[in-house]
């Protein structure tokens, strides 16, 4: 298989190490729109796209898949609902992986809040909170409005950002974002009841976490059709989550 990386920040170097240590991987160069270059700079083909880069890179990608309708793999957040329109749009042509969150763990712990959610939400208050690095340029994280939608399945309950003045607590959720150091990215979902408290943390001391995961995206994608799929899919967690 082989990989063209999108981006050539932090978490670009971090996959393109480990997929230098992967058997069955190669990675064919690391592209970074910042330089001016992109995807098609590439001269030999690539079987997959995986793209740890900004959503101003998503026009650049679109065409790609149109015109070589190579597997991609979408790492980044903070798109509009505008540019989800135009993932979709691209897996038409191409298979496509997007997911706000490549994690293993992040992946079971949507369907876990979920089912969290049906069992105590009538009772217990909930709360999100998550961490990330100073670098972190969207607030809340796409993890956090992920499990969010996996806590409010149904709709029921209103999402407030952060809290402020004297406000009485309504049928709500409170979603909070903290950014500071080098931190690689935390979340917890907190169900607080009447003298009990269940909190359900997951913590990444490495980025490598991340690149796993894309790798395995990566492996599913190019056996693939055209369509759109996210880390459900590729754990095979799709039949039996209520996460998403």
């Amino acid at each position: 298989m082989k990989a063209v990386i999108l981006g050539a920040g932090a978490m670009g170097h971090v996959l393109r190490d480990m997929i230098n240590e992967t058997e069955g991987i190669e990675c064919l160069g690391m592209i970074e729109p910042l330089n001016g270059e992109k995807p098609g700079d590439i001269a030999e083909d690539a079987d997959v796209v995986i793209d740890f880069s900004n959503p101003e890179n998503l026009a650049m990608m679109a065409d790609f898949a149109e015109k070589r309708k190579t597997a991609f793999v979408i790492a980044t957040t903070g798109f509009s609902p505008e540019q989800v329109h135009v993932i979709e749009e691209m897996s038409k042509k191409a298979p496509v992986v997007y997911a706000a969150n490549f994690s293993l763990g992040i992946t079971v712990m949507l369907k876990v809040a979920a089912d969290l959610s049906k069992a105590l939400g009538d009772s217990f208050d909930i709360e999100i909170i998550e961490k990330h690095h100073n670098k972190k340029l969207d607030s809340p994280s796409g993890t956090a409005k992920m499990l969010a939608r996996a806590v409010n399945h149904d709709e029921k309950y209103e999402q407030v950002y952060g809290r402020e003045g004297n406000c009485k607590r309504g049928n709500e959720i409170g979603i909070h974002a903290i950014r500071g150091g080098t931190i690689a990215g935390g979340h917890t979902v907190l169900f607080a009841g009447q003298d009990e408290v269940l909190e359900l943390t997951h913590m990444v001391n490495s980025k490598k976490v991340f690149a796993a995961g894309a790798i395995k995206a990566a492996r599913f994608a190019c056996e693939k059709e055209a369509g759109l799929y996210d880390m459900n899919d590729v754990l095979n967690l799709r039949k039996n989550s209520s996460a998403v």
